[in-house]
């Protein structure tokens, strides 16, 4: 344990100081974080290490490919290509003189950016360990688990029996792969984003927005008559309640993902927010004293975000799961009604 925090606190260091500004550039704070927690179409992991993504454009019909290095020149600053330019964080069309062109519609971005890497590496590796898995499995059924295969399955059988089981009931069977798909897909991601020029997949909103509204579609496909009688005639309530109560439960099913959304973005966010502000404090104090101190906070922040990042995972599919047994529970109406 001793020398994987100093492992850790030499590599923080390191990272920290790779990040510096240039020499008689001023530093600032917020564009630093900005562009680390932010999309982009390359993915920056230190001065002089930078992977340039592909751009793939559909402009009225026609597809435009090319590296998104074109939009920089030799200082690293924006430049226009063919046309098109960097613009707040968006590919917009320019003319001649680089204005933009917004009114012209017909261009839809489909771009490799630095999250949607990311998504592709999180999901390659999820693929890898649980088809490895699953192979072991098939192979030896009875044989004990070692190696990976018996570092991943207590977490599994955690998550079917403590939450799968314990909210849904007799039918969580069918709601399994979705449950392990999703904790795991925002566990992993979670941690890729806590590597040093690791991308920020689980603290874009967008990414949130899909895995929350996957989980509401879920819900409302999957709900029986008991649930939505409970929704539009909730039992032992007047009659005369019904237009108060009928829009109120139907914000509550709308609020439910809204609030998963919200969670994971946020937490994933802040976090990274912090580990960044403490390590900014170098530069703005431009003291060494301050160096190691703002290291030491910064590393106990990262383990911090070590269990944050497995919480949050938890946590969405803990809330996704109690949904889906809401959904599906059989209410007995004649007990509730006397």
């Amino acid at each position: 344990m001793k020398r994987l925090f100093v492992l850790l606190f030499s590599f923080l260091t390191l990272t920290a100081f790779a990040e510096a500004p240039v020499e008689g550039g001023e530093f600032q704070p917020g564009d630093m974080i900005t562009h680390h927690i932010a999309d982009d179409y390359t993915w920056h992991f230190a001065d002089g290490a930078v992977l340039y993504l592909p751009v793939i454009l559909v402009d009225n019909g026609e597809f435009k490919v090319f590296s998104s290095h074109n939009f920089y020149d030799e200082n690293h600053e924006t430049v226009p290509y063919n046309g098109y330019a960097l613009a707040h964080g968006h590919i917009a069309r320019v003319d001649e003189a680089g204005e933009s062109l917004e009114a012209h519609g017909g261009l839809y971005d489909f771009s490799i950016t630095k999250n949607v890497a990311s998504m592709f590496i999180s999901v390659a590796l999820l693929f890898v360990v649980f088809f490895l898995i699953a192979g072991r499995y098939k192979n030896n059924p009875k044989a004990a688990p070692r190696g990976i295969q018996s570092f991943f399955e207590p977490i599994i059988i955690f998550i079917r029996d403590e939450i799968a089981k314990a909210n849904i009931g007799p039918k969580y069977e069918r709601y399994m792969p979705y449950l392990l798909t999703v904790f795991f897909f925002i566990w992993f991601n979670n941690l890729l984003g806590l590597m040093p020029g690791g991308a920020n997949l689980t603290g874009n909103i967008a990414v949130t927005l899909v895995l929350a509204l996957i989980t509401l579609l879920i819900t409302v496909f999957s709900g029986n008559k008991s649930y939505w009688k409970h929704i539009f005639a909730t039992p032992g309530v007047p009659t005369w309640l019904a237009p108060i109560m009928i829009p109120v439960e139907l914000i509550g099913i709308l609020t439910k993902p809204f609030s998963l959304m919200v969670r994971l973005f946020a937490n994933i966010t802040a976090g990274h927010i912090i580990i960044l502000s403490l390590f900014s404090l170098i530069f703005i104090f431009r003291s060494i004293a301050v160096g190691p101190l703002s290291v030491a906070f910064a590393t106990f922040m990262n383990f911090l975000e070590l269990f944050v990042a497995l919480l949050q995972a938890y946590i969405f599919t803990l809330l996704s799961a109690m949904y889906f047994g809401g959904a599906v529970e059989e209410h007995d109406h004649a007990d509730e009604h006397h």
